[in-house]
């Protein structure tokens, strides 16, 4: 193409972007405080609740919706939606979209959660009566200021006391004082059991149509011309790794804190700020985990590690004091929903522990397997894709398949971590995405066996990215400090 054409191309994409702009003054211009506080209340899950605080205009919201790529002019449905939501229908005319349009499009396109929909449609119902004696009912709880329903409810979400499966509140207070709108919840309870099977059966048939059911994942054809995952904010994420080497009753993870450095120079070279916890009891895990999810500036952050070195069993690992605790568990603090910070950006986790039963290691290495007389019984049979959330945006990186041991040599590190390092440091300078680069890992560690030829092991990853993630390839070369 020449010059004179590209520049051609330049200029109707800046026509195209402020004439999109220009729509959403024109919207701005017709909303009034109560729609801008309703937008604010509908975008909890995608921005900052600080910013949103900030904001006096719709059109401010409108530009950090932009600046997270959650709206833009070739996708408008976002802000379509809302519009559709808060009752300004006649507004869908700057987007060309007709009301009837956005209501058959919602089933597959719907972006706001269930969950803070029927919030709204609460909060729409709540006359200021109700409204006071919702607030009489729960003293201590509210500051001593004026609130609409709106704020009511994001109150009650803040502390904890209502969330997407946690309505007992908020049923017990429509119960006493608007027993009206419990069909509301109960219509919601019904559409999220709907919507959950929906998505399960989706990411059931994506799995059933993977090259290989142990996870060797390859890329081709429509998937590499993915679009990617946006890697170009303030900072690059936190990673976190969980490093148990003792135990209360089990024997010493010996050769796992070459591990845990492995992957802490691995991730400050990409970018990372990364924090080890080691032997980590929990109640200590449950801290760290509430800390990160609840981070003020995940919002400006690329992405989120999450790597948990330790024994396991099926579909969980142990903490220090040996408390079982299942994967699925861990991940799911980070759901848009629990986690708006990180909404839509990709959140990996990677588990070097046993799924298995024990086997008994040869002199070389050992298993993160578990003495079962010791332990408290194993949960019941679980698939990988039970681990993590029914959401978009998870990586789930396991040493071995459900039901079998990983190995781990005393000296070396564990065969699965220190491929995964080793890769990550020779493929991300050669532009490899995240799926490339755990299907090499798998080769890596299929092919590895112990002294005698007889033990061997095959990682798999289950994940529901929507996008390539590439990580940028840092200026300086690697090497172990």
């Amino acid at each position: 193409m020449t010059s004179q054409g590209q520049g051609l191309d330049t200029s109707l994409e800046e026509n195209r972007r402020m004439d999109f702009r220009r729509k959403l003054l024109k919207i701005n211009e017709c909303l009034g405080a109560k729609d801008v506080e309703a937008l604010k209340f509908l975008c909890r899950d995608w921005l900052s609740p600080k910013k949103l605080e900030k904001s006096g205009s719709a059109l401010e919201i409108f530009e950090q919706l932009l600046a997270e790529e959650q709206l833009s002019e070739e996708d408008p449905f976002l802000l379509a939606e809302l519009l559709f939501i808060i009752r300004q229908k006649s507004l869908l005319r700057h987007l060309r979209y007709s009301k009837e349009q956005v209501q058959s499009s919602l089933p597959a396109q719907r972006r706001v959660p269930l969950f803070r929909n029927l919030l709204y449609e609460l909060s729409e119902d709540l006359d200021s009566e109700n409204l006071r004696s919702m607030i009489f009912l729960l003293p201590n709880v509210f500051p001593k200021t004026e609130m609409t329903s709106l704020s009511f409810l994001a109150h009650l979400e803040k502390q904890d006391l209502i969330g997407e499966d946690n309505l007992t509140t908020l049923e017990d207070l429509c119960k006493t004082v608007a027993p009206n709108l419990l069909k509301k919840i109960e219509k919601y309870k019904t559409e999220k059991i709907s919507q959950l099977h929906k998505e399960t059966e989706a990411l059931h048939q994506g799995e059933e149509e993977l090259p290989s059911r142990l996870g060797n994942m390859q890329v081709h054809g429509a998937s590499q011309e993915a679009a990617v995952y946006r890697m170009n904010r303030k900072h690059r994420g936190h990673c976190v790794i969980v490093n148990n080497h003792n135990f209360t009753s089990l024997t010493a993870r010996l050769g796992t804190h070459k591990d845990a450095e492995s992957l802490k120079c691995v991730f400050q070279w990409l970018g990372f700020t990364v924090r080890v916890y080691n032997n980590v009891k929990k109640v200590d895990l449950e801290k760290a985990l509430q800390e990160y999810k609840s981070h003020p500036d995940n919002v400006d952050r690329d992405c989120f590690v999450c790597c948990i070195l330790t024994h396991g069993n099926l579909g969980a690992v142990y903490s220090s004091d040996e408390a079982l605790i299942p994967i699925r568990e861990i991940m799911s603090q980070f759901t848009a929903q629990q986690c708006p910070g990180l909404a839509h950006k990709p959140k990996l986790f990677f588990i070097q522990a046993c799924q298995g039963d024990e086997i008994q290691p040869s002199v070389s290495i050992e298993a993160d397997a578990l003495n079962p007389e010791k332990l408290p019984s194993a949960p019941r049979q679980v698939s990988l894709q039970d681990s993590i959330p029914v959401e978009a945006d998870f990586l789930l990186g396991l040493a071995t398949v459900p039901g079998y041991v990983s190995f781990r040599h005393p000296e070396k590190g564990s065969w699965y971590i220190q491929s995964l390092c080793n890769h990550l440091k020779d493929l991300v300078p050669r532009h490899e995405d995240i799926l490339s680069i755990l299907t090499a890992v798998n080769n890596d560690v299929s092919r590895q066996a112990d002294k005698d030829g007889t033990k061997k092991q095959m990682p798999q990853p289950a994940f529901t990215l929507r996008k390539k993630l590439v990580f940028p390839v840092p200026q300086e070369a690697f090497s172990l400090q």
